[in-house]
């Protein structure tokens, strides 16, 4: 028999690619997941990880043994939640960008974890980009993401406004016929590429002032009217100002829920409906 606390602390492992992260998420020291880990192997009677300098990755046995490992923890959420007074039982890893988490997490976790008090959910904040490439890794069950040209088969829970923000009112006025600075995201995100679009389109000069995909250093710099920044408008700060007499439009971009697995367990699933039914009105 293997003992399930085994089982998650493998799942958690194989997801994150890390000894320490995993060790973080199941709130253990990382000796004890290492031991853990080497129970397990010895149980099954394989080497489930390759290990190296740096961090740790399934080998063949371990991928096929994670497809075991899933649908057990499964079974077993579900058999919980079923027959149980408090709600849902387990973990998922939801993953958000900062913005979103900022402008929409705080309600959405904390009304899904007061129906499910037993349930542990934990929040990767990454840009879309790299929330995808999480889901196709199977490090996260399902994320809150962006798409610039929502498709015909793309269930859209909102639009959101991309917008030019500064500390003043008028703050893009000063730069009017000049080289205008601005403070983005990293190249591969759309505000970015949005942003850039727009101002060579408009024939409008700028440089690269500044680049983070840290939302506060966006915002830091905002605020010190070094250079104008793209936020969504749900994420401005009161103290901050849409900059729109100058700056060309930009666009708006849709927001959807996608999941790592075509079919999520019924945990994760549940979660991912809270979203759907809760996020167009907040």
């Amino acid at each position: 028999m293997i003992d399930l606390r085994l089982l998650r602390t493998f799942v958690c492992a194989a997801k994150s690619n890390s000894i320490s992260a995993a060790a973080i998420q199941v709130l253990r020291t990382q000796s004890a997941v290492t031991m853990q880990i080497q129970r397990l192997e010895k149980t099954v009677g394989h080497t489930l990880f390759h290990r190296s300098g740096s961090g740790i990755r399934l080998t063949e046995s371990g991928e096929r043994f994670l497809v075991h490992a899933n649908r057990i923890l499964m079974a077993h959420d579900e058999a919980i939640s079923q027959f149980s007074q408090k709600g849902l039982h387990g973990s998922i890893s939801f993953g958000c960008p900062e913005d979103y988490l900022i402008a929409f997490g705080p309600a959405l976790i904390q009304t899904f974890g007061a129906m499910h008090p037993l349930l542990e959910i934990n929040v990767v904040s990454a840009p879309t980009a790299e929330l995808r490439k999480l889901l196709q890794q199977r490090q996260i069950d399902l994320a809150l993401v962006s798409t610039p040209k929502p498709g015909p088969k793309d269930e859209i829970l909102r639009m959101e406004p991309l917008v030019w923000v500064g500390n003043k009112p008028n703050l893009a006025l000063q730069y009017h016929d000049d080289v205008i600075p601005l403070a983005l995201s990293a190249s591969n995100t759309m505000d970015h590429r949005a942003a850039c679009q727009v101002m060579e389109r408009a024939k409008l000069g700028y440089r690269i002032a500044f680049a983070s995909n840290s939302l506060a250093g966006l915002i830091a710099i905002a605020r010190s009217g070094l250079a104008i920044s793209v936020f969504t408008q749900k994420a401005i700060p009161k103290d901050l100002y849409v900059q729109g007499k100058v700056l060309p439009q930009l666009p708006e971009i849709g927001v959807l829920v996608e999941y790592a697995q075509e079919n999520p367990s019924p945990t994760v699933m549940a979660f991912g409906k809270h979203i759907c039914r809760n996020l167009p009105g907040l």
